[in-house]
């Protein structure tokens, strides 16, 4: 099982990255997708999710700025990050939740700030 986030990297406050997440060794159209972010001296929050259905919900921090989205042909789930703030500065991380299972991905680094 592997989930390989990037897209990640140094960006003005205002503007937009889109991070990806491709899944492999597992039923990915099955899955429940979700996205956290730990920034440093933080705990872990969830900024958003996707189920199977493509239902989704996000943190109130995001809100508006940012879109989760799937694409079970590709295997990968997406988070669209616009109006960037340097509070988003953080790791971001994909999660893949299924009945009797839960992986994650190695992280990707989104840093924010002029």
């Amino acid at each position: 099982v592997q989930l390989q986030a990037y897209g990640g990297g140094l960006v003005r406050p205002g503007g937009s990255l889109r991070l990806s997440c491709v899944a492999s060794g597992f039923t990915f159209s099955a899955a429940f997708m979700r996205w956290y972010r730990q920034a440093p001296g933080n705990l872990r929050e969830l900024v958003a999710s996707i189920g199977s259905g493509s239902n989704t919900n996000y943190a109130d921090s995001v809100k508006g700025r940012f879109t989760i989205s799937r694409d079970d042909a590709k295997n990968t789930v997406y988070l669209h990050m616009n109006s960037l703030k340097p509070e988003d500065t953080a790791v971001y991380y994909c999660n893949a939740v299924l009945i009797t299972s839960d992986y994650w991905g190695q992280g990707t680094q989104v840093t924010v700030s002029s």
